[in-house]
């Protein structure tokens, strides 16, 4: 059971025939950039937004927990137990409604993705996510935990096997700071910082933007590594 009273059953089935058949060759192959200013870019060029579930609701969210707060304060100050007030039960409730709805859209945001990406193609390579590290930068915690990058790649390998493509993860060493057509890295006083979205290569003048640049290499790293 879940904090909002909804229960849950998992089953595990077995059969001598796939439950998913196996895609097509179509011929495709694609890496992904993972950012925050955009939730996606990858090597085509193509850019998925990042819909930022829990800003929508930041606000509400924070007022019914400041509420829920005060409910718990109260009963505890008249000696109630929590579980027999009815008015912080009330409370509690309508703050986990809150929590699974973002958790569900970003739930459902990332199941259509990661769906479209491994049926519309047979290789994808995405970067290896050092999120642990990346939470300890607090002025972009909030953003990084809102996207969900780690369960965006978990879909990506399960949903993988299931369709018979491949999905890879390599090293994002150097991968926003190299060009992708000739190879030069940016090194030194050069070195791209995250204020920098566009850059013209110093070796071969080739314009890039930064995240497609990025998502490039990340698919000649795992083309590489086959």
């Amino acid at each position: 059971m879940d904090a909002v009273g909804h229960y849950f059953v998992s089953l595990q089935m077995g059969s001598e025939h796939p439950f998913v058949s196996k895609q097509s060759v179509v011929e495709s192959k694609v890496g992904i950039d993972l950012n925050l200013d955009n939730f996606l870019t990858d090597s085509n060029g193509q850019v998925i937004d990042n819909p930022r579930y829990y800003r929508t609701i930041r606000g509400k969210l924070a007022e019914a927990q400041r509420k829920l707060s005060r409910r718990d304060r109260r009963a505890k100050k008249s000696q109630r137990c929590l579980s027999e007030s009815k008015n912080y039960q009330k409370q509690r409730s309508l703050v986990a409604k809150l929590q699974l709805k973002v958790a569900n859209q970003r739930k459902n945001f990332l199941h259509h993705v990661s769906t479209a990406l491994i049926k519309n193609h047979d290789l994808v390579v995405a970067e290896e996510l050092r999120s642990k590290n990346m939470l300890r930068n607090h002025a972009l915690a909030m953003s990084i935990a809102d996207v969900g990058w780690r369960t965006l790649l978990g879909m990506l390998s399960y949903k993988a096997d299931f369709y018979g493509r491949r999905f890879l993860t390599v090293n994002p060493r150097n991968t926003t700071q190299t060009c992708s057509h000739c190879g030069y890295i940016m090194t030194g006083k050069n070195k791209l910082t995250l204020t920098d979205r566009k850059w013209t290569c110093l070796s071969c003048c080739t314009f890039h933007m930064r995240d497609h640049n990025a998502a490039k290499n990340i698919l000649a790293k795992g083309l590489a590594t086959l």
